[in-house]
């Protein structure tokens, strides 16, 4: 029978191949054939552009969201829309940074706001399949217990004078 763990740990050991042996791959696969159809200047700087072009990008839309997530919090709502959009936005600029025209792809699509929603649905899934939520069985309600202090147990309460 299989460990509890050995099923995470195969599905990372595979993330980390993709990432570090796959990618890199196919990067310079993609390089070197649109340096070979444009030419290797206009592909240099076409990744330039590239660049230029995200680093705006990830600025005015990481700007967007978090204005979003502080109009959220001052309006006393919980912020989750916005704090994946945050998180989405920062992976796709560190996408953005590494050279490559694969890796640039994925991270404008992780940047852009209208196919942004999209990858919010995926992040979504794959954060609540790993949420554990901990609660009372048929809805009742749970007791709540002295928290110990450094003399013993400390009884919240109000002090009157």
């Amino acid at each position: 029978m299989a460990r509890p763990g050995a099923r995470r740990r195969g599905w990372v050991g595979w993330a980390l191949v993709l990432a570090f042996v796959v990618m890199p791959i196919l990067e310079i696969y993609v390089l070197i054939q649109v340096g070979q159809v444009i030419g290797a200047w206009w592909t240099i700087l076409l990744l330039i552009a590239d660049s230029i072009l995200g680093g705006w990008l990830v600025k005015h839309e990481g700007r967007r969201a978090w204005q979003a997530l502080t109009t959220a919090l001052n309006s006393g709502r919980m912020p989750a829309k916005e704090l994946a959009d945050g998180a989405l936005i920062l992976i796709g600029g560190t996408l953005m940074l590494s050279p490559g025209f694969v890796t640039d792809a994925f991270g404008i699509l992780l940047i852009l706001p209208f196919t942004r929603p999209v990858a919010r649905r995926l992040l979504t899934q794959v954060v609540s399949k790993r949420l554990v939520v901990v609660g009372t069985p048929l809805g009742g309600t749970t007791q709540q217990r002295p928290r110990p202090g450094p003399d013993g147990p400390v009884v919240q309460g109000e002090v009157v004078d």
